[in-house]
């Protein structure tokens, strides 16, 4: 052993240095590499024997052991394992006895560094740790996955080793390492939109392609950021970390914030024009991002995600613009189709508004359905757009609405107007097919259009907890009633023209009639003088029938009878001291009521209901008069009967 007595004359430096020799030789010969750090067999009996035999000591061997495991050190499970079961001992030793020679300590502050960053590079990319790779971590990068990697575990049991874990400078330290992880996978994420917001001002000239795969892009962003947060959350339910670590919370502070910044910078560089398809994903993904957060517990983030913060003012100025393109559209130069009807009888420029009113709907319904507030300032804007519609009907159809206007105006007895009364002309009024549309239009809004849009608002409306200073529906509301009002004016003014026509020739007029049945003698008489009139207001119905459809038909008529009712009744007021034409009166009650109900009865047959030929308020009236002389109440009855085509028969009974 003369080798062996050399060394041990030359101290415990020489003997290091010969174990050092050893070693070497032995991590050669066994191939020491990444992936590979254990020794095994032989040389590793050989080390043990050796130190032994030489006095050097168990922390210098595994001190100098693990300088070597950290020049090939990777973030992979097995090497903090090792380095933690080399450590171990030697930390615990320093730290109860603080025994470590020099060279000893010198080489555990060489490891120390090394260790450092090779916890730093693990924590740092704690989502990119791949076991199969030789480095330890993916080249590519990869979306997020739920499980922790194999190598956490042991790194987090290594630097607690290494720190006093109940520190707060290690503590700080730690939290930061994960920082910087949710920084670099921020950043790889954000990479992907870089080119939209970094021509900033170009938006604009983007194509529709481009535009749309532009948020198509941002709306993955979200997603993507989305799911980091979440496997965050995965893996700290896993309870592998230290649990001053709050992993959610640290990364989602990050992440938050910067995916609020990209997006307000990508709406500026590609500033929305309204709720496309694409727009709304992006407006959806935004705000599941920030509702996830909140479903997650996760704290307040200062600077953070806020839906409804980065979008507000575009849906202001979305709203403005569809109301704004609405009002153009109804303006005089743009209504179209006039004269032409569609299958309901109404003019093709109400059904394209209301589509218009309801595409709007189906667009804002992404928007609102979150922020049912914003149902507001759209219920006012369709407002201001219905009131315009109207008054565009009123412009298109102002030819044929003049002579019913006439009817509406306030009518003021000075010399000009009986002038006019004198010159007026003795032509009947046929009501215009234009008028018909017109009303038919008034009826469809008043009845199917706008109460569907008007239940869309308030089912809106009920999802907001505290509306304080508007009622969901009341500014459509308004509109529906100054529309009835209008509709309600219009048909009362046809209905005056039909009764002028009646009072255009003494046949037709129903004083005259009433005044000749003092004379007449039986019922024959007073049934023969009816005809003229009978014939006019059938053809009449028929006219109205042809050009309004059945609910607004039915309207007129019921109007047109009790306004000629009003007649009787007031012919009757002025003689109730005198019965002699209470007879007559009766019959020719009879004969209206049944012109009016058996024609409606002829015209619309199933679709008449019982109601809608019961006689109108001043026929009742008028029955009642007459009743008290004649009984007509309780003997005049009318029957509403079907046949065996399974339609209404109208009998008129008089029992006198």
């Amino acid at each position: 052993m003369p080798c062996s007595r050399s060394l041990v004359l030359c101290g415990s430096v020489a003997e290091t240095v010969a174990y050092d020799l050893v070693l070497e030789v032995a991590l050669k010969v066994q191939h020491f590499q990444q992936r590979h750090l254990l020794l095994h067999g032989e040389w590793k009996w050989l080390l043990e024997e050796f130190a032994i035999y030489y006095g050097v000591s168990d922390s210098y061997t595994k001190l100098r052991y693990l300088s070597y495991v950290m020049d090939v050190a990777t973030p992979t499970a097995d090497c903090p394992t090792l380095v933690h079961d080399l450590l171990y001992p030697v930390v615990m030793k320093g730290r109860t006895k603080s025994t470590l020679s020099h060279q000893e300590n010198r080489i555990l502050g060489e490891v120390e560094d090394q260790i450092e960053q090779i916890l730093a590079l693990a924590f740092e990319n704690y989502k990119a740790l791949d076991e199969s790779l030789a480095s330890g971590i993916l080249d590519v990068f990869q979306p997020a996955k739920g499980c922790a990697a194999p190598a956490l575990q042991p790194a987090v049991k290594l630097y607690t080793l290494l720190h006093d874990i109940l520190s707060p400078e290690a503590q700080t330290k730690l939290c930061k390492h994960f920082q910087v992880a949710a920084k670099k996978r921020s950043k790889r994420h954000l990479a992907d939109t870089d080119k939209y917001v970094n021509n900033t001002g170009e938006g604009n000239l983007l194509d529709h392609v481009t535009m749309s795969t532009a948020y198509q892009k941002m709306r993955t962003l979200c997603l993507n950021i989305s799911n980091e947060v979440s496997t965050d959350i995965e893996i700290y339910n896993q309870n592998i970390l230290p649990s001053f670590v709050d992993l959610p919370n640290l990364s989602s502070s990050i992440y938050s914030v910067e995916l609020c910044n990209r997006i307000r910078e990508f709406l500026i560089a590609c500033p929305p024009s309204g709720p496309s398809q694409h727009v709304a994903e992006l407006v959806t993904a935004t705000a599941d991002f920030q509702r996830d957060l909140v479903s997650w517990n996760i704290n307040p983030i200062k600077g953070g995600v806020d839906a409804k913060e980065l979008f507000h003012l575009y849906i202001v100025v979305w709203i403005q613009d569809r109301r704004l393109a609405l009002l153009e559209t109804c303006k005089l130069d743009k209504v179209k189709w006039s004269g032409v009807r569609t299958e309901h009888s109404t003019t093709p420029f109400v059904d394209e508004m209301y589509d218009r009113l309801k595409e709007t709907l189906n667009d804002y319904e992404v928007i609102i359905s979150r922020w049912p507030e914003y149902s507001f300032a759209l219920e006012n804007a369709f407002a201001d757009v219905e009131k315009p519609i109207v008054e565009a009907l009123d412009r298109q159809y102002s030819d044929v609405l003049a002579p019913l206007k006439e009817n509406l105006a306030p009518k003021k007895f000075g010399f000009k107007y009986v002038q006019k009364l004198t010159k007026r002309t003795v032509c009947p009024y046929a009501v215009p097919d234009e008028v018909g549309i017109l009303l038919n239009s008034l009826k469809r809004m008043l009845d199917i259009l706008g109460p569907k849009i008007e239940t869309q608002f308030k089912s809106w409306g009920s999802c907001i907890p505290n509306a304080r200073n508007q009622v969901p529906g009341e500014c459509l509301s308004e509109v529906t009633v100054m529309l009835r009002a209008k509709f309600k004016n219009y048909l009362q003014a046809i209905v005056e023209k039909l009764v002028e026509n009646t009072r255009l020739q003494n046949a037709t007029k129903m004083k005259k009639i009433l005044q000749d049945s003092k004379e007449s003698v039986g019922e024959s008489n007073v049934r023969n003088r009816m005809q003229p009139l009978k014939e006019q207001l059938t053809s009449t119905m028929n006219h109205l029938h042809a050009i309004f459809e059945s609910h607004v038909f039915i309207a007129i008529c019921r109007g047109y009878w009790d306004r000629i009712g009003q007649d009787v009744l007031k012919f009757l007021e002025n003689r109730k001291e005198n019965k002699a034409w209470y007879k007559g009166s009766t019959i020719a009650v009879s004969v209206l009521d049944d012109t009016f109900a058996s024609q409606m009865q002829q015209l619309l047959g199933n679709a008449l209901q019982e109601k809608d030929i019961e006689p109108p308020r001043s026929m009742m009236e008028v029955r009642s008069m007459l009743c008290k002389d004649a009984q007509i109440h309780k003997n005049t009855h009318v029957l509403l009967l079907k046949n065996d085509n399974c339609k209404y028969v109208v009998i008129v009974v008089t029992i006198l």
